[in-house]
């Protein structure tokens, strides 16, 4: 799926949730709809400031803000970086993702199966889970 068509599906869910998607937002997710894998904030904003001089480290953190809360991106914690969601119509889907150390190559799956484990363990500890975001570290196919 190109850029654009992603821009448009999510123009369309901005519009159905009534969220405002404003001309930075859109800047933004067009950046890392056009990254092949994970990127970090301070090099989306160097390619911000490309577009928009203006920029500067909050503008680029709200708007990945903005962005992970529609469900348009998922934050990698581990390496600090950011990823596109291929499949953001479900923005409360769990995530798993697979992490090469060797190459960088981010590959987001998902399990219901391990999310069913996760939550029926989250349960009987009382638990309950609002978000879930799996990093897995290791060796892609290319890699190994």
């Amino acid at each position: 799926m190109t850029a654009e068509s992603l821009l448009q599906q999510a123009q369309l869910v901005c519009q159905k949730k009534g969220a405002r998607f404003t001309k930075v937002r859109e800047q933004v997710f067009l950046l890392l709809a056009n990254h092949h894998g994970a990127v970090g904030a301070y090099d989306l904003l160097a390619e911000l400031k490309e577009i928009d001089a203006a920029a500067k480290p909050a503008t680029i953190y709200r708007a990945l803000d903005f962005l992970s809360k529609q469900g348009f991106v998922h934050k990698i914690e581990s390496i600090n970086a950011f990823i596109m969601c291929h499949h953001f119509g479900e923005c409360n889907h769990p995530v798993q993702l697979l992490i090469c150390d060797q190459c960088g190559h981010v590959e987001e799956i998902q399990s219901n199966n391990f999310d069913l484990a996760l939550r029926t363990m989250a349960d009987a500890n009382g638990f309950t889970v609002s978000h879930q975001i799996v990093e897995a570290h290791g060796s892609c196919k290319n890699c190994t």
